[in-house]
């Protein structure tokens, strides 16, 4: 039986049967609906405006992209790119990974950001940089880094 149309019933023809006895019944004909063999639909989200969370460490820099409600869209860090030691921490690797991010949640799209950085690394500047020339558009920056008030107690001095 040829399946031209998933939505259209398909009719069972009626069937002779022998039986142990060697009689013969026939079947009924019965309607049977036909499954819809369609292919999974494409669930993703489409999220319009999101925010970029920039994390710059001496030692690496973190990049997350999340919708309005927090929920991560794609995330990606220096080291995950290959860079090894003292190179985690470049203006140049947080650009490609700004760059990366923006790539995997392009698919979502993401169109405007508002970027919340934390850190004091050296690629705070580049990694904003790199998220505008990527395409987004950066409505507002706001600096997330924690402050002390009056910290920890110091270290006493060193005699010599």
């Amino acid at each position: 039986m040829v399946k031209k149309d998933p939505k259209i019933k398909a009719e069972t023809q009626s069937e002779t049967k022998t039986t142990d006895k060697t009689k013969t019944a026939k079947t009924k004909k019965k309607v049977v609906e036909v499954s819809n063999y369609s292919k999974k639909k494409d669930k993703r989200r489409r999220v319009i405006r999101g925010q970029a969370y920039i994390k710059c460490s001496y030692n690496n820099t973190i990049v997350t992209i999340a919708d309005l409600n927090g929920a991560v869209l794609g995330w990606a860090t220096s080291g995950s790119l290959g860079f090894r030691g003292a190179k985690k921490s470049t203006p140049y690797a947080a650009t490609l990974v700004a760059n990366k991010v923006v790539e995997g949640t392009a698919k979502t799209g993401l169109k405007e950001v508002d970027v919340f950085i934390r850190g004091v690394g050296g690629g705070r500047e580049a990694a904003i940089r790199s998220l505008g020339n990527n395409g987004l558009k950066i409505n507002s920056i706001r600096d997330t880094t924690p402050v002390p008030h009056n910290g920890c107690r110091a270290k006493k001095p060193r005699r010599v």
